[in-house]
């Protein structure tokens, strides 16, 4: 029924304020490509950050599958971000670089001044659920 909502777009309607069903989610399975770090702000909770690699492989050529061609490899970075006060803590105390993750989230879109102060944009990963696949086979729901 949830679904069936999300697909019809369905809405209530409180006063002239129309409240539609929407969602924004992201699930990564990648590597780890640096030990997280654990940052805060004064006066906001910390956040624990590190980025994460995922892989897109595809053959060029008209070939088969099992036949000749190149293999074309582009590898993208993710920067994820945990706020969740339990999971940014395991997240900062056992992922490691190189650690295998399956991560769920949101993604957000922001910017900020950098120190040549250049306005960026920045793209992160929200991450809410985070499933250790890798490292001494430690295989555990956060």
């Amino acid at each position: 029924q949830v679904l069936r909502q999300f697909v019809r777009h369905e809405s209530d309607t409180v006063g002239s304020l129309v409240l539609e069903r929407s969602m924004n989610r992201v699930q990564l399975l990648g590597r780890v490509g640096q030990d997280p770090i654990m940052r805060q702000v004064e006066g906001k909770n910390p956040v624990t950050i590190f980025s994460l690699a995922t892989n897109e492989m595809w053959r060029t050529g008209e070939s088969d599958v099992n036949q000749g061609g190149d293999i074309s490899q582009k590898t993208t970075w993710h920067r994820i971000s945990v706020f969740r006060p339990g999971l940014r803590d395991v997240t900062y105390q056992y992922v490691k670089k190189g650690a295998r993750l399956y991560v769920e989230g949101k993604i957000d879109y922001g910017e900020y001044t950098d120190k040549n102060n250049v306005r960026r944009q920045a793209t992160t990963i929200i991450a809410d659920n985070v499933i250790f696949l890798s490292d001494g086979g430690m295989k555990e729901r956060v």
